[in-house]
């Protein structure tokens, strides 16, 4: 039977019955609130007054041309013209409308606004050495996994233990908030797993006081949510990285170290592109001038460029003063971190793991 009421609802009134329905289910709360955002700032003005079956590729590209008029920037258009698809994509699901009309729009292209700076690997091993002379065992692992298999920090969130493979790191998980979904491009691949990592990994097993299929869980044995990850970055890594001269760095920039070490090895872009979980159209345009940079005469395996590192920051002699008491007002002056007690997650320090058992 026809419906003569089909798509008669305006956007407005149909986004809500999609954010109950699918926002809140399917989204992280970071893509909601900036969603949410975009929708109130630049779109209901312009298209929250339509009916469904009124928004046509014509209509969609005035709204696009208005938000350019405004000087909206290119990636905000591209998230606003996302989530009229995303919109659109349930309405058809739902039988509300025949197509999505933001199908036939293209997207601006977003400019990138600098050239991504992978962190070396001596830059990387200061970091670590920093913290394994804290005992900080757990964060030292985290490190490895961002700089020497290139995880996502949201896919690190959801990593298991059976993910660990003798050769591979398998990635076909990712934390969005308390929960746990498919990577970001829905994909499953495999990392090569680079044996400092490998050994890292096991010593951190070994130390860790969680049962947990987690890699890297809470205290609770729980997932890492957002907050959590944020505060970590904050606590952690941001004066850590401070310390050793990487002022403004991310744990996200220890994603492009694992890049440039698999291009300094001579993979190929399709291979890099593959190992990192991207198009390799994405990671041409990414690394150009890390691949330009790249003298095939002088290649250099990633394990020998980690153990290099390594031995330049070996804390075995640190160690050994401070188990003697001489070195650890010095340790504490040098590193310059902040406590991690009295945040969530955290992990017992090895010192106290070992007067308990």
């Amino acid at each position: 039977m026809l419906d003569l009421n089909r798509g008669t609802e305006t956007v407005s009134e149909f986004i809500e019955r999609w954010w109950r329905e699918y926002a809140l289910l399917q989204l992280e709360e970071n893509t909601r609130r900036s969603y949410g955002y975009i929708w109130e700032k630049h779109l209901r003005p312009r298209i929250g007054g339509y009916r469904l079956r009124d928004v046509t590729p014509a209509v969609v590209h005035g709204v696009k041309a208005e938000l350019l008029a405004d000087t909206v920037g290119a990636p905000t258009i591209r998230k606003a013209l996302a989530l009229v698809s995303a919109i659109f994509r349930c309405a058809v699901e739902w039988d509300r409308v025949d197509r999505n009309p933001v199908r036939d729009v293209g997207m601006p292209m977003a400019k990138r606004s600098r050239h991504v700076r992978p962190v070396a690997p001596a830059r990387v091993e200061a970091m670590r050495a920093r913290l394994v002379l804290k005992e900080m065992e757990r964060d030292a692992a985290i490190l490895s996994v961002l700089g020497y298999a290139g995880l996502r920090p949201e896919e690190l969130r959801a990593l298991r233990w059976s993910d660990v493979g003798e050769r591979t790191v398998l990635v076909e998980r990712a934390a969005a908030g308390v929960s746990i979904k498919v990577t970001k491009t829905g994909k499953i691949r495999s990392v090569r797993l680079l044996r400092p990592l490998a050994e890292d990994l096991s010593r951190w097993r070994e130390a860790s006081p969680s049962q947990s299929e987690l890699v890297f869980p809470t205290s609770r044995d729980s997932v890492w949510t957002d907050y959590d990850w944020r505060n970590w970055r904050s606590r952690v890594y941001r004066p850590l990285a401070e310390a050793v001269g990487l002022t403004g760095s991310r744990p996200y920039d220890l994603r492009h170290s694992f890049a440039s070490l698999l291009i300094h090895e001579g993979v190929s872009p399709v291979e890099v592109a593959r190992q990192l979980g991207n198009s390799a159209a994405v990671t041409l345009d990414t690394y150009a001038h890390v691949f330009e940079e790249f003298d095939p005469a002088l290649r250099l395996s990633a394990e020998d460029a980690i153990r290099a590192a390594r031995e330049e920051f070996d804390v075995r002699e640190e160690y050994a003063e401070r188990e003697s008491g001489e070195a650890g007002d010095t340790v504490d002056a040098a590193l310059g971190l902040k406590p991690t007690r009295g945040f969530e997650p955290r992990t017992p320090s090895l010192r106290v793991k070992c007067s308990t058992s």
